[in-house]
């Protein structure tokens, strides 16, 4: 059968009006033009969809017949085979070409059907081989072998295979698109396994082709929700010199690092694949990093265009990775004008407080609100994460006051949903400076703007959790136990007691109202329902708690436990080195827990009077910190109890010039002098005023004041100093609220 008589065999032709013009589009198709098929416009005609009956001829096809006789066809098929050397599957390639531009993916697809192409394949392979080898374009003075198939035949076929994955994936038919784009790339890979060589594509469109198709078939499995086969075909594509162009090249790492980022399985690299020793990826995240730095460079280097997405994505791996100053490298690697110099600076203070480095988050924030800025809008994010961080830090408490009033009056005209948390912000600030205040005057005035602060913004914020326990906070530091206690209770309430710091507060506003066993009841509640770094500080609690009762040996078994836990988390973070950064916060918090209990350890066994396993104690404290102000506190006080008092006295010192402000300390070395000679008094009242600078509700230091104007004579003001400590001892917690 001729080839022509073949096509309208299968194909019905009633819609062809003349084979002048089905022959006029065919010359049309195979003139080199360049081909879209991105956008394929819709006709509700089709070329290929109409009745078929057993001859494969529609019954109404007789004025057909009758107009062409076997001649005329065979005549019009060897003019076809002179202008364009069309076989069989050339032409059924070009006329499913007409029918996915006209929008007839059935119909284009029952056309692509009939070409064979595991047959064809072998040739393709042997043709594009053949093309690999030339040095030079081959020129028209140049012959092909009769049996060598031409690489316009090959760009043919290779669009037709092609176009019919884009028919099956138009179709819904994901997986039957991802085979056929599939024999494309295994076509050119069996004969091109090197990669792409230059110039192969430069008078045909097969280099075009195959990039189409290595851009598709990922996405072909995405669709088909097989991501294992996406990824693999995805790295497929850039292990290999393909020719790409920066931007695709740039596009295909793109999509790699998205899928491994957001896929939510892991797929591991293949053995072949894991050729670079200690610096092979481990994971699909750190492979998806690595993608994206690759990147982020080039888009330093403007080979590619600047691309936000790529940015948001690397945030993204990052943070979740915990390697937030490598971020903040990044962001500051990105070249001037693609953020304001505003969205810069709050951009890598997010980067440096959450690694934990507020001073040079807030020194940046300060120059995104500073004057350089004034002529500027207000940035209202650096201003609100300004005073945010200022209310974690007593120490900058004035600077978050003025932060957080800034906040409230932005709001007021633009951010109104801010207001509450620029009143909290405000209120907490207020009671860290009253804590810092010097004079008295001056406390009692940050105080009261505190709880003013923290009442409005809890009006304000319709009871927002965090505003009630900073009301309950601020409540307890002014020891108003019965406010703090209700505050306390209706956060717990709100959080549905999911809180560990809200056990806390209730179990320490508790244990100021000498209601210990009360306070330990409440720990031990708290230890089933709180996170595994809330129970090891509950814990703590919890032995603190046992020695206020006087039980020194329950509370030596639940350092043991508490101190074992520590030790297994610390294995732990060895065995997962790799995500050292994601554990920094909690490594550290362990540490100051693993310190603190082995200097509690030390004062129960000092107390006991086994000053031997004391200094064992605060010297695995030591180990562990040499600089730690309170070790140095309790080995001062063990020189103490063994009445070397010169020794303990440098001990304090040692303690003080680590720390000046430290509390105990100060009042110990007030009661050594206390203990030399009445020349001495005057020495210790200053220690002891300046203790109670610090810490107005200091009850040891207010005791010792009472001492010191005893033996001075002053018995009326030593009477209202010791009525002073009797009453704050009363409401003292067993550790600081604060």
């Amino acid at each position: 059968m001729s080839i022509l008589s073949g096509l309208v065999a299968d194909l019905n032709c009633k819609t062809y009006v003349s084979l002048s013009q089905f022959f006029s589009k065919m010359l049309c198709a195979c003139s080199g033009e360049q081909f879209k098929f991105e956008e394929p416009p819709q006709s509700p005609e089709s070329l290929a969809t109409r009745d078929f009956s057993a001859s494969g001829l529609s019954s109404r096809t007789g004025d057909w017949e009758s107009k062409f006789d076997d001649n005329q066809v065979d005549e019009v098929e060897s003019t076809l085979k002179e202008a364009l050397s069309l076989n069989y599957e050339e032409a059924r390639a070009l006329l499913g070409r007409l029918e996915y531009q006209r929008g007839n993916f059935d119909a284009a697809l029952q056309v692509f059907q009939g070409i064979d192409i595991r047959g064809l394949t072998p040739r393709m392979i042997r043709a594009i081989s053949e093309r690999r080898k030339q040095r030079k374009p081959r020129s028209k003075a140049d012959h092909v072998l009769p049996t060598m198939m031409s690489m316009h035949s090959v760009s043919l076929l290779l669009e037709a295979i092609l176009l019919k994955a884009k028919s099956l994936e138009e179709l819904g038919r994901y997986t039957e698109a991802a085979k056929e784009c599939r024999i494309i790339l295994d076509t050119v890979e069996s004969a091109l396994p090197s990669g792409m060589p230059e110039g192969i594509g430069e008078d045909c469109k097969l280099q075009e082709m195959f990039h189409k198709a290595l851009e598709l078939l990922p996405k072909l499995w995405t669709q088909a929700g097989s991501l294992d086969e996406a990824v693999s075909d995805y790295r497929r594509a850039l292990v290999k010199p393909w020719n790409l162009e920066p931007q695709r090249l740039a596009s295909v790492q793109k999509d790699l690092a998205t899928t491994l980022l957001y896929a939510g399985v892991e797929i591991s690299l293949p053995p072949q694949l894991q050729a670079w020793g200690q610096t092979t990826p481990t994971s699909n995240i750190e492979e998806a990093i690595l993608l994206l730095l690759i990147l982020m460079k080039k888009m330093a280097l403007k080979e590619i265009e600047w691309d936000a997405e790529i940015m948001d994505h690397l945030t993204f791996a990052l943070s979740v990775s915990g390697m937030f100053e490598s971020l903040a490298d990044f962001v500051e690697q990105i070249l001037p004008g693609i953020y304001c110099r505003a969205d810069r600076w709050y951009f890598l203070a997010l980067c440096y407080s959450a690694a934990g480095q507020n001073e040079a988050a807030l020194n940046l924030l300060k120059k995104a609100c500073g004057n350089s800025e004034a002529k500027h809008r207000p940035h209202f994010p650096s201003i609100l994460l300004g005073a945010k961080l200022c209310s974690e830090d007593p120490n900058h408490a004035p600077d978050g006051i003025n932060f957080s009033r800034r906040v409230i009056d932005l709001a007021k005209l633009q951010y109104e949903h801010f207001q509450g948390q620029g009143h909290r912000f405000l209120g907490v600030c207020y009671g860290a400076a009253a804590r810092l205040s010097v004079l008295d005057s001056e406390r009692v005035v940050y105080q009261r703007e505190s709880l003013n602060s923290l009442n409005q913004a809890a009006v304000i914020g319709n009871c927002d959790p965090e505003v009630i326990f900073s009301l309950g906070m601020e409540y307890a530091v002014q020891r108003n136990l019965d406010a703090a206690y209700e505050n306390a209770m209706m956060y717990s309430d709100m959080v549905v007691g999911s809180s560990g710091r809200g056990w806390q507060l209730l179990a320490l506003i508790v244990s100021a109202q000498q209601r210990f066993t009360d306070a330990e009841t409440i720990v031990d509640f708290a230890l089933d329902e709180s996170g595994r770094m809330d129970q090891l500080q509950l814990l703590r609690l919890k032995a603190v708690l046992q020695i206020a009762q006087q039980q020194p040996k329950q509370a030596i078994e639940t350092y043991r436990i508490l101190l074992a836990l520590i030790q297994a988390r610390k294995d732990l973070h060895l065995e997962y080195n790799d995500q050292v950064n994601a554990l920094r916060h909690e490594a550290l918090t362990e540490r100051n827990l693993e310190i603190e209990s082995w200097q509690d350890l030390a004062t129960i066994y000092a107390d006991l009077g086994s000053l031997l396993d004391a200094k064992t104690c605060v010297d695995k404290a030591r180990l562990i910190d040499f600089f730690s102000p309170r070790s140095w506190h309790i080995t001062g006080t063990l020189f103490e109890a063994q009445s070397l008092y010169k020794e303990a006295i440098v001990s304090f010192s040692v303690s003080l010039s680590i720390e000046p402000d430290y509390v105990p300390s100060i009042i110990s070395t007030a009661e050594m002098f206390l203990k030399l000679d009445m020349q001495s008094l005057p020495i210790a009242r200053s220690f002891l005023m300046n203790a109670l600078r610090l810490e107005p509700t200091n009850h040891d230091a207010w005791f010792n004041l009472g001492l010191v104007s005893k033996m001075e004579g002053s018995l009326q003001q030593a009477a209202d100093f010791f009525q002073a400590a009797y009453e704050l001892k009363l409401s003292a917690p067993v550790q600081r609220f604060v």
